[in-house]
């Protein structure tokens, strides 16, 4: 493989699974913020009880996030030295407001929710929880605000030419209120709320089964259960929104996303199918016209095809684009299936006695994280061949000094590290569920309140 394959492989790996963790840190806020509200309003100890058994698991996938993002940050440097020249200005300013505005606040609140429980007051303690939370979220902040611009550069002019050609900020505010970054914002947003609330309900649908912590983790699931229900439909909007900026700006990709090749035609809405970019032919499940509805409201209104561009300005896999788009909105559309059905069965008063559902969301906990990666590669893949949309190809910015072995070599070495960190990541966390959130043993006839304040301390 050639230098730029390998550049390209390497990144890919590291980020996807970095971005594994963040999203979860910032969906088990959101529920941590919202356990301990209700420990504050009501007073009742299983709350807090299990507003601490999530801090647990949140400290564990904020640890792994961080290590396992700093690697990229080397990268940008080693492998991807014109690109960092070109995009330096843009991304220096964004990811130093990370630091400032959303990793510092991060970073400054997490000592007291970890260890602040019986040494603050508890309103201080939950002030904690949400600045942790605003911290995570603010994070992702700024990285999509990077991202975006990339997509859709914004609030800037080229200095210099060739090599040493550079993006310099003009408007910072349009930098970061570039066309695509506010909807994807919230698209990322919601896809890390459903994380975080899969893997709760995941845990507590286990519990259940189980027969342990039954009333704990009835409580928690419900938490779960409605911020699932509430962000699965959000996402409906926020992925619409994201697929109209698409058609403006980056009309190629869109095309990709639904292998439509004609330059001025009605294009299908695709449900499922297999795209043959040789033949310039889809085949598969969809409404005819379906696409130029979603987009105009008309089923003759015309989209732009691949054949309106230069063969060298397509994405080059075009059919990839195509599956990884139509994963993501079938997993999100599946998610949506299921929290609904689930609250029927809880306005029935059933849901508890549906041990066949509880299953099926202790192994959903894998469909938002799916979903979040094949947005991503979807999103990165189509916008090809373009680093920056219109402005730097991806085979220009690469580094000209670094070799094929060395980033073969790294590229090794990153993956026994990662898998190295999966294993414990997992064995820590496969320790901490069958722990529990209480010792069980502690409990006997007393109120279950009494006898967890008990087991707790």
């Amino acid at each position: 493989m050639d230098v730029e394959i390998l550049a390209r492989i390497q990144f890919a790996f590291t980020i996807a699974f970095h971005y594994i963790y963040p999203p979860l840190s910032i969906g088990l806020g959101l529920i941590m913020v919202i356990m301990e509200g209700l420990y504050l309003k009501t007073g009742n100890k299983i709350y807090e009880t299990m507003c601490r058994f999530w801090t647990k698991i949140f400290a564990l996938t904020f640890g792994i996030g961080v290590a396992t993002g700093i690697v990229m940050e080397f990268e940008f440097g080693t492998n991807w030295a014109t690109y960092s020249r070109f995009v330096g200005d843009i991304f220096g300013s964004a990811l130093a407001a990370e630091g400032i505005f959303a990793f510092a606040l991060e970073s400054g609140f997490l000592g007291i929710l970890l260890f602040g429980w019986n040494r603050v007051s508890p309103r201080v303690h939950f002030i904690s929880t949400i600045g942790v939370f605003l911290g995570s979220a603010f994070s992702a902040v700024w990285i999509t605000v990077a991202n975006s611009w990339q997509q859709t550069p914004a609030g800037y002019k080229i200095v210099g030419e060739g090599l040493q050609a550079k993006a310099e900020i003009v408007d910072f505010w349009a930098m970061v209120l570039n066309p695509s970054s506010i909807d994807r914002m919230l698209h990322v947003w919601i896809g890390a709320f459903l994380a975080g609330a899969f893997l709760v309900l995941s845990v507590h649908a286990y519990y259940l089964i189980r027969g342990r912590y039954v009333e704990l983790s009835t409580k928690a699931f419900k938490i779960a259960l409605g911020v699932a229900t509430v962000f699965s439909l959000s996402q409906l909007f926020t992925g619409h929104r994201s697929a109209e900026y698409v058609a403006e700006y980056q009309p190629a990709k869109l095309a990709a996303m639904e292998g439509h090749f004609e330059a001025e035609g009605p294009a299908d809405l695709y449900i499922m199918g297999w795209v043959d970019k040789e033949s310039q032919t889809t085949t598969g499940i969809g409404v005819p016209g379906g696409l130029g509805f979603l987009l105009e409201q008309d089923f003759d209104a015309p989209v732009t095809g691949l054949n309106a561009f230069p063969e060298e300005d397509r994405p080059g896999q075009v059919n990839a684009v195509f599956q990884f788009y139509h994963l993501m909105v079938a997993i999100g559309m599946a998610l949506i299936g299921l929290t609904l059905l689930a609250c029927f069965f809880w306005w029935r008063g059933t849901l508890f006695e549906k041990k066949w559902l509880l299953w099926v969301f202790v192994w959903a906990v894998a469909l938002p994280q799916m979903a979040n990666q094949f947005g991503w590669f979807a999103a990165e893949m189509g916008r090809q061949p373009w680093v920056v949309y219109g402005h730097l190809r991806t085979s220009e910015a690469f580094s000209k000094v670094v070799t094929a072995n060395q980033i073969l070599f790294s590229l090794i070495g990153f993956t026994l590290i990662y898998i190295l960190l999966a294993a414990l990541f997992f064995y820590v966390l496969n320790k901490k569920i069958k722990k529990g959130p209480y010792d069980e043993s502690k409990i006997d006839d007393r109120p279950l309140q009494e006898g967890i304040a008990e087991a707790v301390s």
